[in-house]
């Protein structure tokens, strides 16, 4: 199966892709037979399995071997713009700021903390310590290095950190092959010593008990669902771990937190529809699990338990009689009677205009995340008399941007002010803190605390950012975000790139990105397409992209595409489309539903078997994916609704654009076989002479490989093939790196 080289007629050798075999497997439901040629290369620990993808591998390197030197252009300008000796902005947790160094030349970050101070200025006690790149402070601590924690190993990642209330203990997660399962270590950050407890194969999620003695960890199922909580006595043996609680729904997915106040420990268990929160009181002698309100009330909610003065309340973001959710307040007396006869008070009420995405409390204030006009903002108001008609006016950070992202990075209890995280498209982050209103400063005031730099001449003044509107097939007018360089002409000769997700009710919120910057460089118009199945218009915008309406999803990226084509802006058959995970299934549909509108299309770890891999319970997150698009193992309808668009059950006879697949080996969320399989369905009936190329990343994991120069070379990769594609790869007069 490895891949060879004919020649052309002027004797050029040209490369020949890799032919897999075909070993028919069926599937059959609802009284329908599927055949799959491609089912055996599932098998990962086959030798022939991996021949084959390495042999997949050397086409791609191959057919794209002249994109190198472009390649090598745009990694060096994403790293001529990086500042690569830098530093987060330290955030305060009890008496410590914690804060992330980078250096030059090194893959991965360096965690450390220097010791805060307590005048009894609340916010100058908050306010973090002026830090330099590549100057220590003194006292500085490290608490873990990346790279030392990397060397000699395929992979390197996070997974979950935590720090005891006095701060000597220290605990870190770390994944080395990508499979998202992590090795727990605890750390004294006394002497430096590894303690002797290590917890294997957890999942995302670490934090002490306040007092210390316990640690809390999450644990994942054989379909790697997030399935237990479980508490780590420091010193007994791992075995002896109990199960805080355990969730046996394959459907709902569990995680936990610790309330605001660190009162309790609250467990989130849930779908995409309904949820269910339950607590465990750190002072309660008997341990017991409360739940809030039942699964079967079928609410989709979050709880927060908090003091209101000295009264025991919860905090109730959910959407019951409420599509677009509010927050509420309730007594625990109130929650113990059948949910109708309930009362609750209102805090924040329920608009058909805004979305509420979540609500946290300080000791002093609520703190409250929405989303209007797709845009993300956040508000506060005082706890004095929340639910009540003495209730504060909300006071919501001004900006001066139109389309921008704003969303808080961290908040202590505590706290005077709250850490703000804003960005937009042209607009490097900044790190901001919101001082909290008082009856002196009732408007608040915002702090800036750092604007990421960005190297290179970079000139923010040089691009241009629009909200355009696309309407699609139904009336349905979708929001376009259109980028450009504003030395490009309204003169339909630009390349174009439509980028789209539209799944799990996730916005693709403005952002700043330096990768980006060299395809605007290079003349491309890049429109990000807000299309239903997203967030960005409220709960129904996602509703009206999920499950028997998830074609919208698709059409609505057709129609953003067309309205591209004609903006005047681009020539029309210069234009890509790129996505990735269920934006991949995004690109498989469309590339089956509208070939001919694309020069090329990227699919960076495509879900493009979904009813494989859906029908199928054992393989990983599958249960979880049925609130999303339905169960075609109980659901005929949804089986055959599914089964119509599926990218792979679905390939044509038709002439397809050049296409990349782009995954990795130990992808656990979009295994690699989906991919594998649809680039040989791609080949087999294409009826045009484009390359259908496959990249895999034969060490990395959902994201791709772990180090920040391999990222800044995967992406340099999808884009020259973009790029490549376009005919757009000179950079446009005076564009591109200058000299600071």
């Amino acid at each position: 199966m490895t891949s060879t080289s004919l020649q052309d007629s002027t004797g050029t050798a040209v490369p020949v892709p890799p032919v897999a075999k075909k070993i028919p497997t069926e599937r059959t439901h609802h009284g329908e037979t599927f055949v799959d040629n491609y089912e055996w290369l599932r098998d990962k620990e086959s030798p022939e399995v991996v021949d084959h993808l390495r042999a997949e591998n050397a086409y791609q390197e191959a057919v794209t071997a002249h994109q190198q030197p472009l390649r090598e252009a745009i990694f060096q300008e994403i790293k001529g713009r990086t500042q690569e000796t830098d530093l987060s902005v330290p955030h305060r947790k009890d008496g410590w700021w914690y804060f992330s160094r980078s250096a030059e030349g090194k893959e991965y970050g360096i965690h450390c903390r220097v010791k805060a101070q307590d005048t009894g200025d609340t916010v100058a006690d908050w306010t973090p310590p002026a830090v330099e790149p590549g100057v220590e402070i003194p006292g500085e601590e490290i608490l873990l290095d990346g790279n030392v924690e990397a060397e000699g190993k395929p992979f390197f990642s996070v997974g979950g950190t935590a720090v005891t209330v006095d701060g000597t203990l220290y605990a870190y997660a770390v994944d080395n092959s990508g499979d998202e399962r992590f090795t727990l270590r605890i750390k004294d950050l006394r002497t430096g010593e590894l303690l002797p407890d290590v917890i294997e194969n957890i999942f995302y999620g670490v934090s002490f008990s306040p007092d210390g003695q316990r640690l809390f960890y999450t644990v994942v199922d054989d379909s790697w669902r997030p399935y237990q909580v479980k508490a780590h006595v420091l010193g007994t043996p791992v075995a002896e771990d109990t199960v805080v609680y355990q969730e046996d729904d394959a459907a709902m997915w569990l995680g936990f937190e610790l309330s605001a106040d660190r009162r309790h420990l609250v467990l989130g268990i849930g779908c995409s529809e309904y949820s269910e929160t339950r607590l465990l009181r750190f002072d309660d002698p008997e341990q017991a699990v409360t739940t809030v309100i039942s699964r079967n009330e079928r609410v989709l909610y979050e709880a927060e338990p908090f003091l209101l003065d000295g009264v025991e309340k919860i905090l109730l973001t959910h959407n019951r009689g409420a599509i677009n959710s509010m927050v509420s307040l309730a007594d625990p007396a109130e929650l113990k009677k059948p949910l109708a006869e309930q009362t609750w008070q209102t805090v924040v009420d329920h608009s058909d205009d805004v979305r509420v995405n979540g609500a946290g409390v300080t000791a002093t204030h609520l703190i409250v995340s929405i989303r209007k006009d797709t845009i993300e903002r956040v508000q506060v108001m005082g706890l004095a008399g929340m639910g009540t008609t003495a209730q504060q006016a909300p006071v919501e950070p001004a900006f001066d941007e139109e389309l921008y992202t704003a969303g808080v990075g961290g908040s202590d209890y505590e706290a005077p002010v709250i850490r703000l995280g804003y960005t937009s498209y042209f607009t490097p982050s900044r790190i901001y803190d919101f001082v909290l209103p008082t009856p002196e400063q009732p408007a608040g005031e915002l702090l800036l605390r750092k604007e990421s730099p960005v190297l290179g001449g970079y000139d923010g003044s040089d691009y241009v950012a629009t909200r355009e509107w696309a309407t699609a097939g139904d009336g349905t007018r979708i929001p376009l975000s259109v980028l450009r360089h504003k030395a490009v002409k309204q003169d339909s000769t630009a390349a174009g790139l439509v980028y789209g997700y539209g799944s799990y009710e996730m916005s693709m919120d403005p952002g700043f990105g330096i990768a980006r910057l060299s395809l605007l460089d290079r003349g491309v118009v890049f429109v990000i397409a807000h299309i239903r199945g997203g967030g960005e218009l409220g709960r129904h915008w996602y509703e009206d992209g999920k499950k028997l309406t998830k074609k919208n999803t698709f059409t609505d990226f057709v129609d953003a595409t067309d309205w591209l084509a004609n903006s005047g802006w681009v020539d029309p058959a210069r234009i890509a489309a790129l996505g990735g995970s269920a934006g991949g299934l995004l690109m498989g549909a469309v590339a089956n539903m509208a070939p001919e509108k694309y020069a090329a299309i990227v699919a960076q770890v495509p879900f493009v078997d979904p009813l494989t891999s859906i029908l199928d319970p054992d393989l990983p997150l599958s249960a979880l994916e049925w609130e999303e698009w339905g169960n075609p193992i109980t659901d005929p309808q949804a089986y055959a609704y599914m089964k119509s668009y599926s990218p792979y059950e679905n390939v044509r006879e038709v002439a397809y654009p050049k296409i990349a697949a782009v995954t990795s080996f130990n992808d656990t969320r979009v295994l690699y076989v989906e991919p594998a399989k649809w680039v040989q369905e791609l080949r087999n009936k294409t009826t045009g002479s484009e390359p259908i190329v496959m990249k895999i990343e034969m060490d990395g994991g959902h994201g791709g490989a772990s180090g920040r120069y391999v990222q800044w070379r995967e992406r340099a990769w999808d884009y020259a093939f973009i790029a490549d594609a376009l005919g757009a790869t000179e950079l446009l007069p005076g564009a591109g790196l200058k000299q600071d």
